[in-house]
């Protein structure tokens, strides 16, 4: 009989990791207190990327990730989610020119695609940019990265685990875990329903410490708030991610841009669509007559120290992590090679770096424990 391995979380993650076990043969069930993409997936700003990440471990794993949507992608006729249209940054005073050059040079080293590019080139690939919003020259180049479309992935994802055979149970939020000599042997559903489990895998990203507490186990995470503002369908030529100093954006689909900045994640969401809107229709005129169509608000699941938290715990070793920041770069990518290991296989080469236990080791030292 296939091992039955329970997935916790219908995100990125959880639809990724479920994929491979089903693909493997597994029998598959996929829980969710809500629905898919229902979360934090459904609420990012998905840009695929491994620029500037450190250790080399975790720019690795980043590439790798990038590699896996490459591949999916062009293995599955009409894929519509992956966009790989490259990146554009600048920097709006000395100080932040200083740490792009650092970090582009630091990507460079790492053999990573990158480039410095002039106003009149960086116009060349954005013709509907402000000329006078962007520097003389100091514009980075990161042709190979891009954005996904997080909930077409995802049902993309699900779908195929679904035909092999998984279970995906909506609106059943996990309430326990029955542990014993050493393992984790069921999953319980505020419904009342008891699942057997011959491995678990966390996947429930900002509701991840939750979890492992049911688990008997500490998973620090600083969770962080994230904004994002999504605009009126605007006739604007923007075929890429791009980094300015006020406003980080990319194509949404159907006319739509997104719009988000880290100084505006504290801000409610007005002040927030209104600053970011605001830098928006400077870099880029033509959407002055555009609108704010929807306003996201999410919580980003980030461990303790910021790296992920990857595969199986070392004294639960049927209980398994799948917890990053840069879920939407990795979920391909690292959700296999966390299947792979929840169903007996050796990852330890590449999961090394990622494990539980470095931060249970360190448990008391962080910040903040954002349990929720």
């Amino acid at each position: 009989m296939a091992e039955h391995v329970v997935v916790i979380g219908a995100g990125l993650y959880g639809a990724a990791v479920a994929h491979s076990l089903a693909r493997r043969g597994a029998r598959v069930t996929v829980v969710d207190g809500g629905v898919p993409a229902g979360g934090t997936s459904g609420a990012t700003f998905s840009w695929t990327n491994s620029c500037g990440k450190q250790p080399r471990s975790y720019h690795d794993l980043s590439v790798a990730g990038m590699a896996a949507h490459r591949d999916l992608a062009a293995g599955v006729p009409h894929s519509d989610w992956y966009h790989e249209g490259g990146n554009l940054e600048w920097a709006a005073d000395e100080q932040g020119r200083e740490e792009l050059r650092q970090k582009v040079a630091g990507v460079l080293d790492y053999g990573y695609e990158a480039r410095w590019l002039t106003r009149a080139e960086a116009v060349a690939l954005e013709p509907d940019l402000d000329p006078a919003a962007l520097p003389a020259d100091g514009i980075a180049s990161y042709p190979r990265e891009g954005w996904i479309e997080p909930t077409r992935l995802i049902a993309h994802l699900l779908a195929r685990a679904v035909t092999a055979g998984a279970e995906l149970i909506r609106h059943d939020a996990v309430t326990g875990l029955e542990l014993a000599a050493g393992a984790v042997r069921a999953v319980r559903l505020a419904s009342g329903r008891q699942v057997a489990a011959y491995a678990v895998v966390n996947c429930a990203g900002p509701q991840a410490a939750r979890i492992a507490e049911l688990a008997g186990l500490v998973l620090p995470m600083r969770n962080t708030r994230g904004v994002l503002v999504y605009t009126s369908p605007a006739a604007v030529a923007v075929s890429r991610v791009v980094h300015a100093p006020h406003v980080h954006l990319r194509p949404d689909g159907a006319g739509l841009l997104l719009l988000h900045h880290p100084d505006t994640d504290g801000a409610d969401e007005q002040t927030a669509a209104a600053r970011v809107l605001a830098a928006g229709r400077t870099l880029y005129p033509g959407i002055r007559d555009a609108g704010v169509e929807s306003v996201r608000v999410a919580r980003r699941p980030i461990p303790g120290d910021g790296l992920p938290v990857l595969g199986r715990v070392a004294d639960l070793p049927n209980f398994h992590f799948a917890v990053s920041h840069s879920g939407a770069t990795l979920c391909l990518h690292a959700g296999d090679l966390v299947a792979a290991e929840a169903l007996g296989e050796d990852r330890d080469a590449a999961l090394s770096a990622f494990r539980f236990e470095r931060l249970a080791a360190h448990a008391g030292g962080f910040r903040s424990v954002d349990p929720g």
